[in-house]
């Protein structure tokens, strides 16, 4: 006999347009008011040149210092990426809007959280080249790029559920980075040591331990959050 679904029960399909259609609604508004993305990366360049001014150009410094540069650029792009992306939502009544939408508080979360992920991304696939000229370091690394794309989501994964329970608050600017560098520490340093042994010519088995670490991050936080969020949007 096969398997019946209860009348009105939710499909893959309608999750995955839930999903999608608050990513879009996302997209959408970055395209056109561009409130997000341009700030990170002006942020994110002048973090760069200032890094590139403070550090002596020995190359064995360089690889041994540039990683944690370009992970600090990055951290503190995401953390003021989700500032932003949220205080717009809270100011232009967006987050009241989706929270009397008809669908699921963790798809709500997923839809953000690919969003956050995706802004990020471009943010740092924009500054990739201007860090490679700027401290002479190789821009096509297949294991840089995996990195990169995983710790990212990792950032989002945690920073969406962060930036989602501190935009109720007034000091929403101070408490997000309270609340995500504790717990997004362990990307941040696996990220690191990943990327300083890319740029030192390491095998994959050399900081494969550091991939697994991060992956295995994004993996329980990206549960846990989705499972939490309903709890967190509604405090």
């Amino acid at each position: 006999m096969s398997e019946q679904r209860a009348p009105g029960a939710p499909t893959g399909a309608s999750w995955w347009a839930a999903i999608l259609a608050v990513l879009w609604k996302d997209l959408l508004l970055e395209s056109r008011t561009r409130e997000i993305v341009t700030p990170i990366v002006v942020f994110s360049l002048l973090v760069i040149v200032i890094f590139s001014f403070v550090l002596d150009p020995n190359p064995r410094l360089i690889e041994s210092v540039a990683p944690g540069a370009l992970w600090v650029a990055f951290t503190f792009a995401g953390i003021l990426g989700l500032n932003r992306a949220f205080a717009l939502e809270k100011e232009r009544g967006g987050m009241e809007g989706l929270l009397l939408s008809p669908v699921g508080r963790d798809l709500l979360y997923f839809g953000k959280m690919l969003g956050a992920f995706l802004f990020m991304l471009v943010v740092e696939i924009i500054m990739l080249p201007a860090f490679s000229a700027v401290f002479n370091l190789p821009l096509v690394e297949p294991g840089l790029w995996l990195v990169i794309v995983l710790a990212t989501f990792g950032f989002a994964t945690v920073g969406t559920a962060f930036a989602a329970m501190a935009v109720n608050t007034r000091a929403r600017e101070i408490l997000l980075p309270v609340l995500f560098f504790p717990v997004a520490a362990p990307v941040i340093i696996a990220a690191a040591e990943a990327t300083r042994a890319v740029y030192a010519g390491d095998s994959f088995a050399d900081y494969s331990n550091w991939v697994g670490l991060i992956a295995a991050f994004d993996v329980i936080f990206a549960v846990v959050a989705a499972a939490t969020f309903e709890f967190i949007v509604n405090e």
